[in-house]
């Protein structure tokens, strides 16, 4: 005679007696943020048309602009590389990150967004790992504006140390402005509105700074935006430490600036990321 053995059955809990939390730890949004940044980078190793912007335009850029502007302004190409290489710098790279808003609404409007929502993952993932996967993007356009600083003369008086902050200065910043155009991305219909959108608010805040000339040489109207554009902020800390090695107040400023854009827009973005759910 034999005995069949049967392991006890557990308790099934009813849903509605369980703790059920629509909240995730900070620590699981820290590893949702990073797998979607991975899905960022595999996208962008298998399209890498994507780096078209990142590759050609500060090349592009730092030639056109140092060569037309550099003897007007100078004297000569060589003495106009300290100004010109950090303005070109910030330029490239904030211009760079409108392309953040411009792919998340086309994923959008694919419905790649939709299929993260149903997933028990943290809201904020699949927006900030976009984000952060971009941060690649940033240092890319910054290693050439650098290379192609260099191949022309432009040798850094602060040092490797300097410039290697000056260049974590930039990306950092363009981060955070991404968010910005992520917002914009997530409330616009189309990708090109977003990007219609993204070059209203940038241009007027790139070419009326101190990127190409400083600001004494302008009307005293004009000085006093230039002063006061976060732009220019930007340019300033990053031409005293490539420059000089200094880190001043110019670069205090521009990280609390980053800081607070991304206070007011990260929530704001999630938010209506969240409500088209």
């Amino acid at each position: 005679m034999t005995t069949t053995l049967t392991a006890p059955r557990e308790q099934i809990q009813a849903a509605t007696d369980r703790d059920l939390t629509n909240r995730t730890s900070l620590g699981q949004t820290v590893r949702n943020t990073l797998t979607m940044a991975y899905r960022g980078i595999l996208k962008i190793r298998r399209t890498p048309e994507q780096l078209v912007d990142v590759t050609v335009q500060p090349i592009l850029f730092t030639l056109m602009f140092t060569y037309i502007f550099g003897g007007a302004i100078a004297g000569d190409v060589v003495s106009y590389l300290p100004t010109i290489i950090p303005g070109i710098l910030v330029q490239t790279v904030i211009t760079t990150s409108v392309v953040t808003g411009v792919q998340l609404r086309e994923d959008m409007d694919k419905g790649v967004f939709d299929r993260f929502r149903s997933l028990p993952i943290a809201r904020i993932a699949p927006l900030s790992g976009a984000l952060l996967a971009d941060t690649v993007r940033y240092g890319i356009a910054t290693t050439l504006t650098f290379a192609m600083g260099y191949v022309m003369g432009y040798r850094p008086a602060g040092g490797l140390g300097s410039v290697v902050l000056a260049a974590l200065l930039v990306i950092v910043c363009s981060w955070a402005v991404s968010w910005i155009f992520a917002f914009f991305g997530v409330i616009a219909r189309t990708a090109a509105s977003v990007q219609g959108i993204s070059m209203i608010v940038l241009f007027p805040l790139t070419f009326l700074s101190n990127a190409f000339v400083q600001p004494d040489t302008m009307p005293g109207w004009l000085q006093g935006f230039v002063n006061v554009n976060p732009v220019s902020h930007l340019v300033t800390a990053v031409r005293e430490l490539t420059n000089n090695g200094v880190l001043g107040s110019d670069a205090v400023i521009s990280l609390v600036g980053a800081a607070v854009i991304v206070a007011v827009f990260a929530p704001l973005t999630v938010r209506a990321y969240m409500r088209k759910a």
